[in-house]
């Protein structure tokens, strides 16, 4: 088994027959404090959603002043390159934490401000269905034998051309694009969802994130899946719409 090697982009090997998941409370320790954050940042962001969609003064504010979903977008930039190149950083307690808080309620405040603009109903729904896919999708990459971390390269390139797709819908006009762009997310946010969860499972597959990456890990899936739920809304926003 090889280790997914987080700082330096790439895949590094494990030698000596022996790795850090080779004991089983190693890494159910490791997976607790994973899913431990990552329920923390998912509240921590619920409760700015909530706060923008049903609280009047907050969403009419968001509306009218860009300049708020701009910073915390350049916050957020800057954050995920730090947390996510800089392996100093981010295995510094407490920094580690103080930045990934930080990250957390910037995201907050983008996915606060991208669902005021949207219906209660519509975001409930989204809410809903992203809650359901993202249990499904987790029990299944804990139970499939298929090893979706062998599959990096291929994902990278497919997260690189919709990411070029993203910026190209600028110039281009039309709802069934966009839609069709949403829907190709939501798939490609999916499989990422299984992706990095089976790099924390370590186990039989072929890559694994080292238990020292906690943050890393916690990190990975939280953008998965904040960004599967703004695909879904997006479909559920257009279908509605209908």
């Amino acid at each position: 088994m090889s280790y997914y090697d987080a700082e330096m982009g790439g895949l590094g090997s494990s030698y000596g027959g022996a790795s850090a998941f080779s004991e089983k409370a190693i890494r159910h320790g490791f997976i607790r404090k994973v899913y431990g954050i990552l329920m923390v940042q998912l509240g921590i962001t619920a409760a700015f959603i909530a706060l923008f969609i049903f609280e009047p003064n907050v969403q009419l504010y968001s509306r009218q002043h860009p300049g708020l979903y701009i910073s915390a977008m350049v916050i957020t930039f800057v954050l995920m390159i730090v947390l996510a190149c800089c392996d100093g950083v981010r295995r510094a307690f407490p920094v580690n934490l103080i930045l990934l808080l930080l990250f957390t309620v910037c995201e907050g405040v983008l996915l606060g401000t991208v669902s005021s603009f949207y219906e209660v109903k519509e975001v409930m729904i989204a809410v809903g269905i992203c809650t359901v896919v993202c249990l499904g999708l987790t029990l299944f990459a804990f139970q499939t034998k298929w090893d979706f971390t062998a599959m990096s390269g291929i994902l990278f390139v497919c997260a690189l051309v919709f990411m070029c797709f993203g910026f190209a819908l600028i110039f281009i006009k039309g709802d069934i694009v966009r839609l069709v762009y949403a829907c190709i997310g939501a798939l490609l946010f999916s499989v990422y969802l299984v992706f990095d969860t089976q790099l924390m499972l370590g186990g039989n597959h072929k890559y694994s994130v080292s238990p020292e990456e906690y943050i890393f890990a916690a990190l990975s899936l939280y953008v998965d899946v904040i960004n599967l739920f703004l695909m879904i809304l997006q479909i559920v926003g257009y279908a509605n719409r209908d």
